[in-house]
């Protein structure tokens, strides 16, 4: 069972706790009036005319992220978020090209920047069976958890006991190859700043069959050597900045 996230977007009054909440989990600043996605601000609301639109990491059931990480510092969990291992990065910043919904983001001030995306609470609560601090807080249930079917039914009954509310369609049901957050909306999303161009096939199938197809005049040797050189460095990196062991304290 896939664990996801529903926002109808017809509910949300734009409070921010969602954010508020998010950053206070996660120790990150308290920046009043983010407009974006950022290394400190992994879900937003966005405001589009009249329409609250509250922004996350979109959790790909076949996650593109994932597929490119040389060194399997993103995964997707048994429990349905997309988890991250900063421990495991090399700062390639792969996935920041091959995510179709422009979200992870990079540290650019810290000495040894992490890739930073929503990680839906997977260490803190998801993993404990509890469910995102984010949607906790919603004073107007307008985002909500559970097992991705059933929200998926409830979408559903919701479009058809009020058709004049939404537009027919659930978004993340089928976009890059189905998403762990789902959408619902009374404007049409391309009006609210999603992606128009996301195709239904999971990113990691079109990927592969795009690679499978190049030339082998590309040199295997070449990109294993500038990969390990990453690894090297980004190892370097990270001992430099590891607490010393007890033992030496």
């Amino acid at each position: 069972m896939t664990a996801a996230i529903l926002t109808d977007l017809t509910k949300c009054v734009g409070c921010q706790a969602c954010v508020w909440a998010c950053k206070e989990l996660n120790g990150l600043p308290r920046e009043d009036g983010a407009r974006q996605l950022s290394a400190t601000t992994l879900t937003v609301v966005e405001r589009h005319g009249r329409v609250n639109v509250r922004r996350q990491c979109m959790h790909c059931l076949d996650p593109a992220c994932a597929s490119v990480c040389p060194v399997n510092a993103l995964h997707k969990t048994p429990e349905g978020p997309v988890a991250y291992d900063e421990s495991k990065c090399i700062g390639c910043r792969y996935c920041m090209v091959g995510c179709p919904f422009n979200v992870p983001k990079y540290e650019w001030d810290r000495r040894v920047p992490r890739v930073q995306k929503c990680l839906m609470c997977y260490a803190q609560l998801v993993s404990k069976g509890k469910q995102p601090a984010c949607t906790q807080v919603c004073p107007a249930g307008a985002t909500i958890f559970g097992q991705r079917d059933a929200l998926l039914t409830e979408a559903r009954r919701r479009l058809a006991a009020d058709p004049g509310r939404y537009v027919a369609h659930i978004y993340g049901e089928q976009e890059a190859g189905g998403t762990s957050v789902l959408y619902l909306s009374a404007v049409p999303f391309e009006q609210l700043g999603f992606p128009a161009n996301v195709r239904k096939d999971p990113y990691p199938r079109l990927t592969w069959n795009v690679l499978s197809n190049l030339p082998q005049v590309v040199s295997v040797a070449g990109v294993g050597l500038i990969g390990i050189w990453w690894i090297v460095r980004r190892r370097q990196e990270l001992a430099q900045n590891l607490p010393p062991p007890e033992s030496e304290r």
